[in-house]
């Protein structure tokens, strides 16, 4: 919910998904790391990104944005601490200490 929620407030929009994505072994593309992870899942709907909004992970079952990214903020739609492949997703959670590291305070 966190990540429609951050994509209705960046102006994206959100659709219902004739199938929800649920369960385990989501085939995911992480389009920085150029690697395949292997996710959980469970959501109805999805966000359709456009503009200055980067497009961090994509769905390879069926093409939806499962992840975006800004230079202040990244988010994904499925769950990184779940680990169906083992630790697939854990380097979403780097990424998100190191920008608390590195933020101006």
């Amino acid at each position: 919910l966190g990540h429609q929620l951050l994509g209705l407030a960046l102006g994206l929009e959100t659709f219902k998904l004739p199938f929800g994505h649920r369960g385990a072994n989501h085939p995911v593309k992480d389009i920085r790391r150029g690697r395949v992870l292997v996710t959980v899942q469970n959501h109805g709907y999805a966000v359709r990104a456009t503009g200055d909004v980067e497009v961090s992970h994509v769905s390879l079952n069926d093409g939806t944005v499962e992840g975006i990214a800004g230079p202040d903020f990244a988010s994904v739609q499925f769950h990184p601490e779940a680990a169906p492949g083992p630790l697939d997703a854990l380097p979403f959670f780097d990424r998100i200490a190191e920008r608390c590291r590195s933020a101006r305070t």
